[in-house]
């Protein structure tokens, strides 16, 4: 098989091509030919060797992986289309038996542990991670879905518990994250605000679904928030990005409010104003990844056409290396998909 992988830690100028051969799938696992891969930056964290993510070396990254069946298992017969949900886990603990896989002390994502990723043409895959996909859905399509959209929708519903009517603010719209969390949080009825780093950004913000979309470079952006909600802020702020912005971010919420963050792509180290935190009766909730359950829930809603992701290209699966650097460069808009 071709992939795309690294041999040595950097940045994405480490990637390069190569001939491997073809795995083989283990009891209990499906061998997947891979059609599209999302990136993100967890494939970033991976190939510069952060200690988060040990792999061995060489390694194709990859996590939000779209594909067909090559050898069959029982319920997914040779040619099914899948979608993979990247985390894996134990399947006893307590977490794992309620079906809040997320939060098993063993889990692993694909691409970012010792099982490679979507660079890579096949991949072997757990069964127990397979979504069948319905023909109406695409494989572009779907790779945009796991990491991003999964992520999004379970900080919007099992962590923040938005409901119809509340008011959401979402921080760097351009990212995967960002941009899906917009989408979805208009989908269940909220009124959305958004913030980003450039004038054109600001605008696809609003064409996907924001209201007013503030520049998150701006020191009193929160201040602009709570005016433009009427001087009461918002109910929700849904941020992937951690410092600064989360810092300057907690204003702009209402008594009551909720933040939910789920990322530090700038920096993971965050200064607190504790008054405002208890004085408001603020929340701040953490939120990883999702469930096999949320998943299908995404599947069918792109299905249905109640859902359409944002991508910003799809690109082909050797061009890994000017995706990530373009995602870096924060040229993007939505999901940049690697298509075969």
């Amino acid at each position: 098989m071709n992939a795309v992988f690294f041999g040595e830690p950097g940045g994405p100028e480490k990637l390069v091509q190569g001939q491997f051969p073809d795995p083989k799938a283990a009891p209990g696992e499906v061998l997947v030919r891979v059609k599209a891969c999302a990136l993100n930056h967890i494939d970033v964290w991976v190939i510069s060797g952060s200690p988060a993510y040990k792999v061995p070396l060489p390694h194709a990254p990859g996590s939000d992986i779209a594909g067909v069946v090559e050898s069959p298992a029982e319920g997914f017969p040779g040619g099914t289309r899948v979608v993979v949900m990247p985390l894996s886990s134990c399947g006893k603990c307590p977490q794992c038996t309620a079906g809040r896989t997320n939060l098993c002390g063993e889990r692993k994502v694909i691409g970012a542990s010792t099982r490679w990723g979507g660079y890579a043409e096949l991949v072997t895959v757990p069964t127990t991670q397979l979504i069948a996909l319905p023909d109406s859905v695409s494989y572009v399509q779907a790779a945009a879905l796991p990491v991003a959209y999964m992520t999004a929708w379970h900080m919007l519903t099992y962590r923040a518990a938005v409901k119809a009517g509340e008011t959401v603010l979402v921080t760097a719209a351009g990212s995967g994250v960002g941009s899906a969390a917009i989408v979805l949080a208009r989908h269940l009825g909220a009124k959305v605000y958004a913030t980003a780093g450039s004038e054109g950004k600001r605008v696809m913000a609003g064409n996907i679904g924001a209201e007013v979309a503030f520049d998150h470079g701006d020191a009193e952006y929160a201040r602009k928030v709570v005016e433009a909600t009427g001087g009461r802020g918002v109910d929700v702020v849904i941020d992937c990005v951690g410092t600064p912005v989360l810092e300057r971010t907690l204003p702009a919420l209402a008594p009551s409010g909720r933040l939910v963050t789920c990322g530090a792509t700038t920096g993971p180290k965050v200064e607190l104003e504790l008054r405002l935190l208890f004085s408001r009766q603020l929340s701040i909730l953490g939120s990883y990844l999702g469930t096999m359950a949320e998943l299908a829930t995404l599947v069918k809603m792109v299905a249905s056409g109640k859902l359409k992701p944002v991508i910003d290209s799809a690109v082909p699966a050797g061009s890994a290396r000017q995706g990530l650097e373009r995602m870096l460069a924060r040229d993007s808009f939505g999901k940049i998909v690697l298509a075969r």
